[in-house]
This record gives C-alpha cells, structure tokens and sequence, in this order.
C-alpha cells in the first residue's frame, strides 16, 4: 500500500500551447503504466477574463501560468520518469538537472493556487455516512466520544453529529477523518 501522505504537488514545463495536452496524455500514461497510486491530479490553471471581440464582450478562460501543469504525486524513481518522460513535456521545475529530484510547491502556494481554481487543496476522503448513524470519534476534542450524525456536509467533508456531554446534548461539527462508523 502507497502512503498518500506523501502527495505533493510539482511544477511540470511544457512547450507553451500543450498544456491540455500534456494533461490529457499525463493522467492517460498513469493509468496505462500502473502509477495511479503515484500521480493523482494535473491542474492547469486558468482565469476567467472578459476580451471584446469585434465589439462584443466574451468570457474566455486564460491560462494563469502558461506553459506550466501543476501535478499531485508521490516523488519515486518510476513517477518522476512518467512525467518527465511524457510527450512535450520539458522539466520540472526545481530541479537542478542530471535526474535531480524537482523541489515540490510549498502548502500555502498550493492551497492559493487551488483556491482560485475553486478545487481542494486535498482530495476529499470517500464516506458513506448517513444521517442518523451513530459514530464514535476518533479525534479532536471529542475524541472517544459517540454521537448521532445530524448533518452532512459532503462539500467539505464534515458532519455535524449531536454527543452527549455533561449530561447534555452538544452539536459537534467534525471532519469526516475525524470520525468512523460504530459498528467498525
């Protein structure tokens, strides 16, 4: 099993114009070559700007960083040959060449990057959660706790669940690692 704690996002330069391309051809080579456990999302971003176009207003997406993928993967030897090695693709960026490893984007730079392409900055975890299931909490505040779900919010991942606490009861909102099924 891969440790997917280990994702980060890299910068991948192409011949400017291939970008869909190379995203198209990226995601397609990961799953042909068995590396969907090692490269996981290729991003391009892009702004919506207006342009007036013989004298009519037009929405078009332009790209923010031309010539630029973002990819989320786990960094071996056999990933970074998949992505190097794919067509007109040049590099990554923050390597220092000779098959160095590149330098992966800090959180915060990913996270902004990701928030104006309105997309997570992690993948949501998978969860069938319902409402009226009772769940015990594996962590935070209320951890060892169980309460009954009340809430889903599947969006951003996080249920509301009603626990007892003090002889009260108390709504808790709470991500949806932070809890698992009783019956687990």
């Amino acid at each position: 099993m891969v440790e997917t704690s280990k994702k980060q996002w890299y910068v991948v330069h192409t011949y400017s114009g291939y970008e869909d391309k190379v995203k198209k051809d990226l995601l397609s080579r990961a799953q042909s070559m068995g590396m969907q456990n090692y490269i996981f999302r290729v991003i391009i971003p892009e702004e919506q700007k207006t342009e007036v176009v013989r004298g009519k207003k037009q929405e078009v997406d332009e790209k923010v960083f031309p010539g630029y993928v973002l990819v989320e993967m786990i960094m071996t030897d056999e990933s970074w040959f998949v992505v190097r090695n794919t067509p007109n693709v040049t590099g990554f960026i923050g390597s220092h060449g000779g098959g160095s490893k590149p330098s992966p984007l800090y959180d915060d730079e990913v996270e902004r990057i990701l928030a104006a392409q309105g997309q997570p900055a992690k993948q949501m975890p998978d969860a069938d959660y319902e409402v009226g299931e009772t769940v015990t909490i594996t962590g935070g505040a209320f951890n060892g706790l169980t309460g009954k779900i009340t809430e889903l919010d599947p969006e951003k991942a996080k249920l509301t669940a009603v626990i007892d606490m003090f002889g009260r009861q108390t709504n808790a909102e709470l991500e949806y690692n932070q809890v698992k099924k009783l019956d687990d």
